[in-house]
């Protein structure tokens, strides 16, 4: 079976952080079968943003990333989130789709990019193919996901979790970095504001759930009431990319140097935040 996932796990924690990267799997599973040329398929793929945040396991920060590509199966989706118009027959289990299901972008695509009528596939997916995915791929990242956030949480009484994604250029025109936190609902604000003061402070033009405020992975395992964070970053691709080669560019080593100091920042933060839990 192809390998599933990178985690990055230092010895010690340094502070209640912890860091996925869902999108920047680049290992194309064989039974993908997919009839749309690869290339169309690589634009969704977060290029780089586990190389970006690459330095957080050296820093006492684990880091998670998958490795396999967001179109074969998406992470960042609930698992219920079924495309009925992908299968060649009807779903065994619970089926909540989404309207992104009905958009052809829900757990397993069926377009390879929104508002565009090109399919992935030339055929409908068995839900046996799906539920292969689910068990090989999603879960396996969720479970691994959860465990990294629970030890965490266990050992400073509190836990942050940044959800690391990229963005395509023109897609937030006003910002260079997007933070998404629900609107406030996986993530105490107070946390949102430092990171966006951090970025800012760097020269970066920030926005806030505009336009986007994550999803899946910052949903499932937030609750801010009980000191469990999560918090989406988007960073705009030219920053550190040819989006048309998706080869690097000079800007990406100040990018990752400037990703070095907000994981920094924000190790000092979680650790100011959860000293007195850690310290009962």
């Amino acid at each position: 079976m192809d390998k599933v996932l990178i985690c990055q796990k230092p010895p010690v924690s340094a502070a209640p952080l912890v860091l996925d990267s869902p999108h920047s799997g680049t290992l194309y599973p064989k039974d993908f079968r997919h009839a749309c040329p690869k290339a169309w398929l690589r634009e969704s793929e977060d290029a780089y943003v586990d190389e970006l945040f690459g330095d957080a396991p050296d820093m006492g920060i684990p880091l998670l990333a998958a490795t396999f590509p967001r179109c074969y199966i998406d992470p960042n989706r609930a698992e219920d989130d079924i495309d009925p118009l992908l299968l060649n027959k009807p779903w065994p289990g619970k089926a909540s789709p989404t309207t992104r299901s009905d958009m052809g972008m829900g757990l397993v695509r069926r377009l390879y990019k929104a508002g565009r009528p090109e399919p992935i596939y030339d055929r409908r997916l068995s839900p046996v193919e799906i539920r292969k995915r689910i068990e090989r791929y999603y879960r396996p990242y969720h479970d691994t996901l959860e465990t990294l956030l629970d030890e965490a949480f266990l050992a400073f009484g509190g836990v942050w979790h940044l959800n690391c994604h990229s963005m395509p250029g023109g897609s937030a025109a006003a910002a260079d970095i997007v933070l998404g936190d629900r609107d406030g609902t996986c993530c105490a604000g107070d946390f949102t504001r430092y990171m966006a003061a951090a970025l800012k402070q760097m020269g970066y033009r920030v926005a806030i759930n505009r336009p986007y405020k994550g999803v899946e992975l910052v949903r499932k395992w937030a609750d801010p009431a009980r000191n469990r964070h999560s918090l989406q970053i988007e960073i705009s691709r030219p920053l550190y990319m040819d989006e048309k080669t998706r080869r690097k560019t000079a800007g990406f080593e100040q990018t990752r140097r400037n990703m070095r100091v907000l994981i920094k920042q924000a190790i000092e933060y979680t650790k100011k935040k959860s000293a007195p839990a850690a310290a009962e």
